[in-house]
């Protein structure tokens, strides 16, 4: 999983600046991890390499995989997080010339 860093600088002049950040993470589903020998004390996965629902999003059958038939929760989940960050500096060139 890729980690970022964000460093934020603050004016110590006292000018007044806008800083606004959100978030942004995107979930994917990657391959199946069910053992499917389980029940012999084995161990055996499908092949399955990324959930592809079989459904559209909010029924039932968007938790179902289209390639293997197993639940996403068999998927192994990757999470990927952003952080953006917004920053508009003071005007100090209108500070001047109002002056």
């Amino acid at each position: 999983m890729k980690k970022r860093q964000v460093v934020v600088k603050r004016d110590g002049s006292g000018r007044s600046s806008s800083t606004s950040s959100s978030m942004v993470r995107t979930v994917r589903y990657c391959e199946c991890q069910k053992n499917h020998a389980a029940n012999l004390g084995g161990y055996a996965v499908d092949g399955c390499r990324e959930f592809m629902a079989s459904g559209e999003e909010g029924t039932t059958e968007a938790l179902t995989c289209a390639a293997c038939g197993c639940h996403r929760n068999f998927h192994r989940r990757e999470v990927e997080t952003e952080v953006v960050c917004e920053y508009s500096p003071p005007n100090s060139y209108g500070e001047l010339c109002t002056q």
